[in-house]
């Protein structure tokens, strides 16, 4: 059957077949494990979910597509063959580099925009060359983005950063700003270019290669605006009939989402509140110690005390300083990936059910035979082994990243424990010191206040 043909390319690409996914002992079991709501909410690993509306999905008619499109471009070189098949936290096999740098303003009569060099090394084959340097903007991944969702609309696309801070809580070409989207837009192409489908993909292969015009001409060869409209209307058209029969397994992916996606979003939020509440703990602490300095010059007898607490909280202040930038660059980033992760999961799940909903509109019009019936059967057929292959595509690409997401929460979340240990420990060990410096003080005091015996 056309569909088991479908399915095979699918598995072959590298994507596990569900199920196990040889998981690490720790993260074995799964994040939100069971089969209803209940089960879910029991879940011992992390207990995450929210409820925000998906970031620029973009929406397709999936009756257009490719059915070739589920399955990935066959490499031409035997390295990149092995590479479809391994996960991405096997380095050994990589053999596609890419970095993000040198972020540069751009301003014109009409806007104002950053571009970001990014630099390609690769040994594939099928690249002309093992070097390419190119300069994109915002924009550009917006648009492999929305290519990479329209030829594999039910995979699992990685996020990309919004577009505007959250709440103009930062200025938009504030350094800190560009520098973190930078990191979020290099992690986004590496997600891609790690992903066993994916990066094969030849949108992501010209927009890794192309220079700015051969990428503009690039863009102009896909549909007209006219006819994406019409796509568009008809996906939202599909979608809003709903499914009459989603399948068991689905339903409880989407549970699955549902709850993680709040749960994430709070973790998100509350993270942030912490990070500034200590941000604005350690403003204040560094006004706290230069006062001691000041008061020891008017009190004689309390001199080495006030030197010795003034100098116990620069020592602390440095470390929180510390621990506050592991915070922000090893943990804060890695919750809010989730969130929009979890964003685009919902995405994903409307566009398995668009396709499922316009395979069970041909099938209600076939059994009312409001249509010749021939043409309608041949139809159905076509869309039936178009909603197995996606079926199978979203279930396999869901274990691989069910398995990525829970090494990556369980990482995160250890170096933050380890690195609050450190922390805790190095201010402990700080003010006993002080301590141990007031003891020695009052004993040599009190002995010299003792009268001599003669």
């Amino acid at each position: 059957m056309e569909g088991d043909r479908l399915a095979s390319q699918a598995r072959s690409s590298g994507l596990p077949a569900g199920g196990a996914t040889g998981e690490s002992p720790g993260v074995d079991a799964p994040l939100l494990g069971g089969s209803g709501s209940s089960a879910l909410l029991q879940a011992e690993v992390l207990d995450l979910d929210e409820d925000e509306d998906d970031l620029e999905v973009f929406s397709k008619d999936a009756s257009l597509m490719d059915m070739n499109s589920f399955s990935p471009m066959m490499p031409t070189s035997p390295l990149s063959m092995i590479n479809q098949v391994k996960f991405e936290d096997e380095p050994d096999l990589k053999d596609l580099f890419i970095t993000v740098d040198e972020p540069e303003s751009h301003v014109t009569t009409i806007e104002t925009f950053i571009t970001y060099r990014i630099i390609t090394k690769t040994s594939r084959g099928e690249f002309d060359s093992s070097e390419f340097e190119v300069r994109r903007r915002y924009q550009d991944f917006l648009w492999l983005k929305g290519k990479l969702e329209e030829a594999h609309p039910t995979l699992i696309i990685p996020p990309l950063p919004e577009k505007f801070i959250v709440k103009g809580m930062v200025e938009r070409f504030n350094d800190d700003f560009i520098e973190t989207r930078r990191k979020a837009l290099q992690k986004f192409l590496n997600r891609i270019a790690d992903h066993p489908t994916l990066t094969f993909n030849e949108d992501f292969k010209v927009f890794l290669t192309a220079q700015a015009w051969e990428l503009s001409s690039h863009k102009k060869q896909g549909p007209g605006l006219l006819s994406r409209m019409g796509q568009t209307v008809r996906a939202v058209a599909l979608s809003m009939r709903g499914v009459k029969s989603r399948p068991e397994e689905f339903m409880e992916m989407n549970n699955f989402i549902e709850i993680f996606s709040h749960k994430i979003n709070l973790i998100d939020k509350i993270s942030q509140r912490i990070y500034k509440e200590e941000r604005e703990y350690s403003d204040e602490m560094r006004e706290y110690g230069p006062i001691h300095i000041l008061w020891s010059a008017s009190e004689e007898d309390l001199v080495d005390t006030l030197k010795g607490v003034a100098s116990c909280i620069d020592k602390c202040c440095k470390a929180t300083e510390k621990r506050m930038s592991g915070l922000s660059e090893a943990l804060l980033p890695v919750v809010h990936e989730y969130v929009l992760y979890s964003e685009m999961l919902m995405g994903v799940m409307k566009r398995r059910d668009q396709i499922q909903a316009e395979l069970d509109s041909k099938v209600e019009a076939l059994t009312y035979k409001k249509v010749d019936t021939d043409l309608l059967t041949e139809e159905i057929g076509k869309l039936e082994d178009k909603v197995e292959c996606a079926n199978n595509a979203l279930k396999a690409d869901w274990e691989r990243w069910k398995h990525n997401m829970q090494n990556d929460i369980k990482s995160a979340f250890t170096d933050m424990a380890e690195e609050n240990i450190h922390y805790y420990e190095q201010c402990l060990a700080t003010w006993e010191s002080f301590l141990a410096s007031q003891t020695d003080l009052h004993m040599e005091e009190t002995s010299e206040d003792k009268p001599e015996s003669h």
